[in-house]
C-alpha cells in the first residue's frame, strides 16, 4: 500500500487535482480553472500604468468627449486670435514683422504735419530731404500693395473679383493721403514762418534735467483712499480720439494712475487720430481693438466704465442698447462746453449713473440746457477739474511723489532756470524778449489769429509812440532855436547852481535817459515773441492756419516775432521758457483750461478771455488779466502786453500768485480727492 502512494507523481501529490460541480477534477494551471476561479484572485500581469491605459481604451466614450473639447478649444483659440488679433497677417505667418512695423512707422511720421525731416528741409530751404521722405513712402505702399500676392494661390475668378474690389477703393484712399498730403507741403514750402519752427526740446529736457517722465514707475500714493478704493478693480475708459489735445491726455493720465494703483485697465478708442496710441502702449495701457462687441463684452465686466467726451455719445447708446442695464455703471466724464456736443449727446444723458464737469460754469449750462430739453438727469452731477501732473509739478519745483532726496523741490527749482536758459538759447532768444506763449490746438475756437492780431497792434504801436518820444527829444535843436536852447540848458545850470540838482545827478539822468532810448529801441526789434503750438496735431484746421500764415505773410514784421513748435507731450521746456501763457479761446470760452492750470504751476501771469473756465482760474489783476472775447478784445490784449512788457515786477507777482494758487487747488491730490467720491457713488458694491 504505501509503494503505490509513493509512486503517484508529484504533481498529484501536491494537490494539483480539485473537485469540480460536475464531479471532475481539474488542474489548476488549465485555462479552464483559471476562467472559472477568476473572480477569487485577480491576476497582476501588467503594471498598474498598463491597466490605466487598458481602462482608457475600454471607455471610448471619455476618449472621444476628451478629443471634442481639444478641437473645440483649439477652434475658439483660433477664431479669437484671429477676430480681434491686430497682427492676423503674422499671426498665419504670411508676412514678416519688420515689413509690418515699418509701415506702421511711416504711415504715423506721414500723419503728422511737421515731421523732423520736414523741418529740416524747411530750415535750409531746400524739398531735398522731403522728397525721398515721399519716395520711400510710395515704395512702401506698393509693398502693401503686392502683399496679397505673395499669399496662397488663389483660383483666377477670385484673384479677378479681389482685383475689382480693391481697385477704387485703394485708388480713393491715395488720392486722399495724397491730397492731404499736398496741403501739409504748400503750408511748409511755400510759408517762410515755417522757417521759425522751435523744439520740440525733449532731449533738452532729459540731458539738464537728468532725469525722464519714462524712467518714473508710477505714482499712486498706495496708502491713500483712492488707492484702496481702486484696487483689483476692473475699469474700462474710453476714448474718444488720441490726440494730443486735453481730453485724451487726461483720460491717458487716469488709466496711468489707475494702473499704478492695482486696478485692471482696458481702453476703448473710438478713433485712432492723434499720436498718442506709442504713448498708451509705453504705459502699458490695454487697447481694445474692436469698439463694439468685444468693448461691450469687456464693459458688461468692469466695475466701472468713464467715458472720456461728449463725442462718446454714440458709444453709449450702443452699449446700452446692447446691455440695458449698462446705464447704471457708466460715469460720463464731459470735457466740452459747446451746444453740438450737447445735440449730439441729450439722447443719452439721463441714461447714465453720472455725469461728471470740469468747472461750475460749464455745469451750469449743461443743466440750463436740459431743462430747456425736458432731461432729468439720474444724479446730480459731480466737479473734476483737471490738474498739474506729477511730472510737470516735479520739474515746476513744487512738492510731489517724484521728488527724492537728490532731487528736492529747491533743486528742480535751480535745475528749471538752467532748463530756461538752454532753450531759450536754443530758440535764439536773448535776455530782454518776452516770450509769449499759446499751445492748443491750431483752430478758430483757440482764437490764435486774434492773438497775432493783438500782437500786430502791440509791435505797431508801441514803436510808434518809442519812436515819437524820441522824435520829441530830439527835435528841439529844430523847433527852437540856438538861443533857446542854451537858455534851456542856462536853466538846468542855474537850477543845479541852486543846490536843487547836481551836475552828477544831471550826467545821471542824462544816461538814465539814453539807456532808455537804447532800451526803447531794443525793444522796437525784438522786445516781444509769439510761440504758438502745436503744429502738427490732429485737432488742427488746415483753412485756420492757412488763414494764419496770410495773415502772416501781410505783417513781415509781425512774422519774425512768430515762432511755432510742434505738438508734444513734453511741455516743461516751453514753459520754462515762457514768460506769459495766453488762453485766448471764443466762443463760450474754455471749458477750463488744463493748460491754464499748468502755466500757472510755472509761475506764469495768464492773460485769459473773461469767460469760460478760465474767468474761474484766473484772478483778475491776481494771477493774470482778463480781456473780452472776439475782435473787442485784441486792443484789450494788445494793452495787457504791452502792460506786462513794462512791468516785469508785476509779471513776476502775478506768476507767483498764481503758482500759489495751483497749490492750493489744481495738484493731482486735489483731482483724486474729488474722484474718490465719485468712484463711491458710481462703483459697484462687492
Amino acid at each position: 500500500m504505501e509503494e503505490s502512494v509513493s509512486k503517484v507523481p508529484p504533481s498529484l501529490r501536491l494537490g494539483s487535482f480539485k473537485s469540480s460541480l460536475s464531479g471532475r477534477s481539474t488542474p489548476k494551471s488549465s485555462p479552464t480553472f483559471r476562467r472559472l476561479h477568476s473572480s477569487r484572485t485577480p491576476r497582476r500581469e501588467a503594471t498598474s500604468g498598463a491597466g490605466g491605459i487598458q481602462w482608457f481604451r475600454s471607455n471610448r466614450l471619455v476618449y472621444w468627449l476628451l478629443l471634442i473639447t481639444l478641437w473645440a478649444y483649439l477652434g475658439f483659440y483660433v477664431q479669437s486670435r484671429w477676430a480681434h488679433g491686430h497682427k492676423k497677417d503674422e499671426f498665419l505667418g504670411f508676412t514678416g514683422d519688420p515689413r509690418n512695423k515699418l509701415l506702421d512707422a511711416e504711415k504715423n511720421a506721414r500723419r503728422d504735419l511737421l515731421a523732423d525731416d520736414s523741418l529740416v528741409a524747411v530750415n535750409t530751404g531746400t524739398n531735398k530731404t522731403q522728397v525721398s521722405s515721399d519716395r520711400k513712402f510710395n515704395v512702401i505702399l506698393a509693398k502693401k500693395g503686392n502683399e496679397v500676392s505673395s499669399r496662397k494661390k488663389r483660383s483666377k475668378r477670385a484673384r479677378r473679383n479681389l482685383h475689382k474690389m480693391r481697385g477704387k477703393p485703394k485708388e480713393k484712399m491715395n488720392n486722399e493721403i495724397s491730397d492731404t498730403e499736398d496741403q501739409e507741403q504748400e503750408i511748409l514750402l511755400t510759408n517762410s514762418t515755417y522757417r521759425l519752427l522751435v523744439g520740440p526740446f525733449g532731449s533738452v529736457e532729459d540731458r539738464v534735467l537728468e532725469w525722464s517722465p519714462e524712467k518714473r514707475s508710477g505714482t499712486c500714493d498706495r496708502k491713500g483712499h483712492f488707492a484702496r478704493l481702486v484696487w483689483s478693480r476692473r475699469l474700462v475708459l474710453v476714448f474718444h480720439e488720441l490726440s494730443m489735445t486735453e481730453a485724451p491726455i487726461s483720460m491717458m493720465e487716469l488709466a496711468t494712475e489707475l494702473l499704478s494703483c492695482g486696478a485692471t485697465v482696458s481702453a476703448v478708442v473710438l478713433s485712432k487720430k492723434g499720436g498718442l496710441a506709442s504713448e498708451l502702449a509705453r504705459r502699458r495701457i490695454k487697447v481694445l481693438e474692436d469698439g463694439a462687441d468685444l468693448s461691450f463684452k469687456t464693459a458688461m465686466k468692469a466695475d466701472l466704465v468713464i467715458a472720456g467726451s461728449a463725442v462718446c455719445a454714440s458709444w453709449i447708446d450702443q452699449y446700452i442698447a446692447h446691455f440695458p442695464a449698462g446705464g447704471s455703471q457708466i460715469a460720463w466724464w464731459i470735457m466740452e462746453n459747446r451746444r453740438e456736443y450737447f445735440d449730439r449727446s441729450k439722447l443719452v444723458l439721463h441714461r447714465v449713473k453720472m455725469l461728471i464737469f470740469l468747472s461750475e460754469l460749464q455745469s451750469k449750462q449743461w443743466l440750463t440746457w436740459c431743462q430747456e430739453e425736458n432731461i432729468k438727469l439720474r444724479s446730480q452731477p459731480a466737479l473734476v477739474p483737471l490738474a498739474v501732473n506729477d511730472e510737470l509739478a516735479f520739474v515746476a519745483g513744487i512738492p510731489c511723489s517724484l521728488n527724492t532726496p537728490s532731487s528736492s523741490p529747491e533743486k528742480m527749482l535751480e535745475k528749471r532756470q538752467l532748463l530756461r536758459d538752454a532753450v531759450r538759447k536754443e530758440m535764439g532768444l536773448k535776455d530782454n524778449d518776452m516770450l509769449v506763449m499759446s499751445l492748443s490746438s491750431i483752430n478758430a475756437g483757440k482764437g490764435q489769429l486774434f492773438l497775432l492780431e493783438a500782437a500786430h497792434l502791440f509791435i505797431d504801436q508801441y514803436p510808434l509812440q518809442t519812436g515819437s518820444e524820441v522824435k520829441k527829444s530830439l527835435d528841439i535843436r529844430h523847433d527852437h532855436s540856438t538861443l533857446g536852447v542854451k537858455h534851456h540848458l542856462r536853466g538846468l545850470v542855474l537850477k543845479s547852481s541852486n543846490g536843487d540838482l547836481s551836475s552828477r545827478d544831471l550826467r545821471t539822468r542824462n544816461s538814465h535817459r539814453r539807456k532808455m532810448l537804447f532800451d526803447s529801441q531794443g525793444t522796437e526789434e525784438q522786445a516781444l515773441k509769439v510761440l504758438i503750438g502745436s503744429v502738427g496735431s490732429k485737432s488742427n484746421k488746415i483753412s485756420y492756419v492757412k488763414e494764419i500764415l496770410r495773415f502772416l505773410s501781410q505783417h513781415a514784421k509781425l512774422s519774425e516775432s512768430v515762432l511755432w513748435t510742434p505738438t508734444t507731450t513734453r511741455l516743461a521746456s516751453l514753459y520754462s521758457a515762457a514768460d506769459v501763457y495766453v488762453m485766448n479761446s471764443q466762443g463760450l470760452g474754455e471749458t477750463f483750461g488744463r493748460v491754464t492750470v499748468e502755466a500757472m504751476a510755472f509761475g506764469l501771469p495768464v492773460l485769459g478771455t473773461d469767460a469760460g473756465g478760465t474767468k474761474e482760474i484766473v484772478d483778475h489783476n491776481v494771477t493774470g488779466l482778463l480781456h473780452p472775447m472776439g475782435h473787442p478784445g485784441t486792443q484789450v490784449l494788445a494793452e495787457n502786453l504791452r502792460f506786462l512788457l513794462k512791468n516785469p515786477s508785476a509779471r513776476k507777482q502775478m506768476g507767483m500768485e498764481g503758482r500759489k494758487k495751483v497749490e492750493r487747488n489744481y495738484l493731482k491730490k486735489h483731482m483724486y480727492k474729488r474722484f474718490v467720491e465719485v468712484l463711491t457713488r458710481c462703483m459697484r458694491s462687492r
